[in-house]
C-alpha cells in the first residue's frame, strides 16, 4: 500500500507544487518543499516545510499573504483554500456585531501601520483572542511584526500541510 507521502513524492514537480500552494501561496516555499523530495515520512515533510516557511524572504511572505483574507471577513469560494479559511476562522462566527466592528476596525488600523493584513494563526482561537492579539501587535515595530507574522504563517501551513495528507489518508 502506498502512504499519502509516498504518492506525494511520486507527484510530478508542477502538481506537488500545486497541492503546496495551497497550504502556503509562496511559490518559494512550494518549490523548496517540493524540490525536497522523496520525504521519509511526513515528520520529515513538515520539518523541511517549517524550515522552508523559517527562510522566506519578506517578499515572499507578502506573496503568501495576498491568499489569505482578513480575519473576520467570510471566504467565498468552494476551493480547498478556502474551506480550511472558513475553518480556521470559526472563532469568529458566534462574534456579536460589536466585536465584528471591532474586528473591522483593528484590521483597517494594522494594514494602516504594517502595509499588509493582519495574519493569525486563527485555529482554536475566539473572537475575542483575536481581537486582543491585533490590538496588542499594533505595538510592535515593523522588524518584530515581521518575525511574528512568518511564525503565524508557518503555522497556517504546517496545519494545512497535516489537513492536505489526512484528506488523501
Amino acid at each position: 500500500m502506498t502512504t499519502s507521502v509516498e504518492a506525494f513524492n511520486a507527484l510530478p514537480p508542477d502538481r506537488a507544487e500545486a497541492d503546496l500552494l495551497t497550504c502556503c501561496a509562496s511559490t518559494t516555499w512550494a518549490r523548496r518543499v517540493a524540490a525536497g523530495r522523496p520525504y521519509p515520512d511526513l515528520p520529515a515533510l513538515l520539518a523541511a516545510a517549517d524550515a522552508a516557511s523559517r527562510a522566506l524572504a519578506w517578499p515572499d511572505v507578502a506573496q503568501a499573504l495576498s491568499a489569505h483574507p482578513r480575519i473576520g471577513q467570510r471566504v467565498a469560494g468552494a476551493g480547498r483554500e478556502a474551506a480550511w479559511s472558513r475553518r480556521e476562522q470559526a472563532g469568529v462566527d458566534a462574534a456579536d456585531d460589536s466585536t465584528r466592528a471591532a474586528l473591522a476596525r483593528a484590521n483597517e488600523d494594522y494594514e494602516a501601520r504594517f502595509g499588509h493584513l493582519f495574519l493569525i494563526f486563527a485555529s482554536g482561537r475566539t473572537d475575542a483572542e483575536m481581537l486582543a492579539a491585533a490590538l496588542a501587535r499594533l505595538g510592535n515595530d515593523e522588524a518584530t511584526e515581521r518575525d511574528v507574522v512568518r511564525e503565524e504563517l508557518r503555522k497556517i501551513a504546517r496545519l494545512r500541510l497535516e489537513r492536505l495528507f489526512d484528506e488523501h489518508t
